[in-house]
C-alpha cells in the first residue's frame, strides 16, 4: 500500500471509540499494516495543551468561536505534523475524533453555521478530510450513562453539558451522514464490542481495498 488510509472515530460521549480503534488497531496489525493511533483534540505536545483548554473544568464557559479556532488550532499541528506524514508513509491513521466533530458540537449542537465551519477547513487546511470516517451511534442518555462511569468518574466540560446539548450532537452527526453516504461507515454502537468491530470492518471493506485483494 503505497499510500497510506486516514480513519477517523466519531460519535457522541461514550459510544466506545477507544475500544472500537484498539481493536481496528490490532485486525490491521494481523494484515501486516503498520498502524498509527491518535486522538483530537491533542495528537501533538501543543494539542494536548489546547486539549486541556477545551475539556477542562477549570477553563469554565468559552465562546462557540472559540472553541471551534482552538479546535482548528490543534487539528493544523496534528494534520501537518502527524496525519499526513503518517499517511504519505503507507502507514494506516486511526483518529480518535477529527474534524466531524467540529462540526456537530461547535456546529449543531452549539450554534454555529455548519457550511461556515466546513469552509474554514478547506480555507487553512487543503486535503483535510479522511477517506473514511467510523460513526458509533448511541443515544445521548445511554452514552452519557458510559462516559461517566455511573457517576464514578468526573464529567470534563463537554461531558457536563446539559442532555438537550448532547441531543443536538448526536442528530448532527446523523445529518452528516446522511449528507455524505460514500465516507461514513454508520455502526450502532450498543452491543458485543466484537460484533461491534465485525461490523465496522465489514463496512471499510465496501470503501478500501483491504491487502488481500478483498475490498
Amino acid at each position: 500500500m503505497a499510500q497510506g488510509w486516514f480513519i477517523t472515530f466519531e460519535g457522541p460521549e461514550g459510544s466506545g471509540k477507544t475500544t472500537q480503534i484498539a481493536l481496528l488497531r490490532d485486525y490491521f496489525a494481523r494484515l501486516g499494516l503498520e498502524v498509527v493511533t491518535t486522538r483530537e483534540p491533542g495528537g501533538t505536545p501543543a494539542g494536548d495543551r489546547i486539549r486541556s483548554v477545551l475539556l477542562g473544568n477549570e477553563t469554565g464557559s468559552l465562546e462557540p468561536e472559540t472553541e471551534l479556532f482552538l479546535m482548528l488550532a490543534q487539528r493544523t499541528e496534528h494534520l501537518h505534523k502527524v496525519i499526513h506524514p503518517a499517511v504519505a508513509a503507507g502507514k494506516v491513521v486511526l483518529c480518535d475524533r477529527y474534524f466531524d466533530s467540529s462540526m456537530a458540537y461547535q456546529g449543531y449542537a452549539r450554534g454555529l453555521d455548519p457550511q461556515k465551519v466546513r469552509d474554514i477547513h478547506a480555507q487553512f487546511l487543503p486535503g483535510f478530510l479522511p477517506g473514511c470516517t467510523v460513526l458509533l451511534q448511541i443515544a445521548p442518555e445511554q452514552g452519557l450513562e458510559r462516559a461517566r462511569h455511573g457517576g464514578r468518574k468526573q464529567h470534563d466540560r463537554i461531558e457536563s453539558e446539559a442532555l438537550e446539548f448532547h441531543r443536538r450532537v448526536y442528530d448532527g452527526y446523523n445529518s452528516l451522514a446522511q449528507q455524505e453516504p460514500e465516507r461514513f461507515v454508520v455502526v450502532q454502537a450498543d452491543g458485543d464490542p466484537q460484533a461491534i468491530s465485525a461490523r465496522i470492518i465489514e463496512g471499510l471493506k465496501k470503501r478500501l481495498t483491504f491487502p488481500d485483494g478483498n475490498k
